[in-house]
């Protein structure tokens, strides 16, 4: 209190010459309609000016909460896709499981789940990205992860209760099925060299396939872990393997992995029958 004091004392000289200019000006456009009709101009593009800088960090504030909602409606956009349903077989048993089924009685094969990314790496041989959902959340091993815009992030290899981590296909081991989008016989396996992230190898397609420079590669749909035609990337070199029949192709990813923020898991609801069909067959051969 007594430094404002001393302030005031120091200054009151030039801050009584203030206050008499502010009050000058308010005499002047408060009497005279010309300086009334400039200052109201004044003013008002003022206030509009601080009122748009206003919105502006209103609109960034509110963003997170803008994102976490469009997650959630094209979560429920992506369910609701035919591609997900299959139509049911019923001609000779009548289904009764709890797979859920849409108005047409088709029972529904991929269910998408979104999540946010709460960690992501890209400079290391192996990287992996971490989601904020987990088996409390419906999450499970060996789901496939896309981004927003449907290019192919990984698949999920460890989940706990809240969190799961995906393989991202920036890892040395990560090996999913691809083929063209042109040429369904074009089929290969998408790796990563560990060198260039966003480029991935496309390896053992056949020279007898249609590949060119700017060609889609897609998921081929032949696994459980991802519906056909989820994009992979897009061809930008070709390379003859001189030691086979085959081409070495060079894709930039679909997905931008020094971005991702939002992801969708891909749930195969008929996976688990699948796996335990293929489990008795291969115990059989075994015994």
């Amino acid at each position: 209190m007594r430094n404002i004091f001393l302030f005031i004392r120091r200054y009151f000289n030039f801050l009584f010459f203030l206050l008499l200019q502010v009050y000058c000006i308010y005499l002047i456009i408060n009497y005279n309609t010309y300086h009334q009709a400039v200052g109201s101009a004044y003013m008002n593009e003022f206030t509009g000016s601080v009122n748009k800088q206003y919105n502006k960090v209103d609109n960034f504030l509110q963003l997170n909460k803008s994102n976490e909602a469009l997650k959630k409606e094209n979560e429920w956009l992506r369910n609701q896709l035919k591609a997900n349903f299959e139509n049911p077989d019923t001609a000779n048993l009548v289904i009764t499981d709890s797979i859920p089924f849409d108005t047409l009685g088709n029972k529904r094969k991929w269910l998408y789940q979104g999540a946010k990314v709460v960690s992501n790496s890209v400079s290391t041989q192996n990287n992996f990205v971490v989601l904020n959902r987990g088996a409390g959340q419906q999450l499970r091993k060996d789901e496939g992860v896309i981004d927003s815009n449907n290019g192919v992030v990984g698949i999920i290899t460890e989940v706990s209760e809240n969190f799961a981590v995906v393989m991202s296909l920036l890892h040395r081991d990560s090996r999913i099925s691809g083929i063209l989008k042109n040429d369904p016989l074009g089929g290969g396996s998408i790796v990563w060299d560990g060198k260039e992230p966003n480029y991935l190898s496309f390896i053992n397609v056949r020279k007898s396939a249609r590949a060119k420079r700017g060609d889609t590669v897609i998921t081929s749909g032949i696994t459980p872990t991802f519906p056909y035609g989820k994009m992979i990337g897009v061809i930008d070199q070709i390379y003859p393997d001189k030691s086979t029949n085959n081409f070495v192709i060079k894709i930039k990813s679909a997905a931008n992995f020094y971005n991702l923020q939002y992801v969708y898991a891909i749930d195969n609801a008929q996976k688990d029958e699948i796996n335990r069909l293929l489990e008795k067959a291969k115990s059989k051969i075994n015994n």
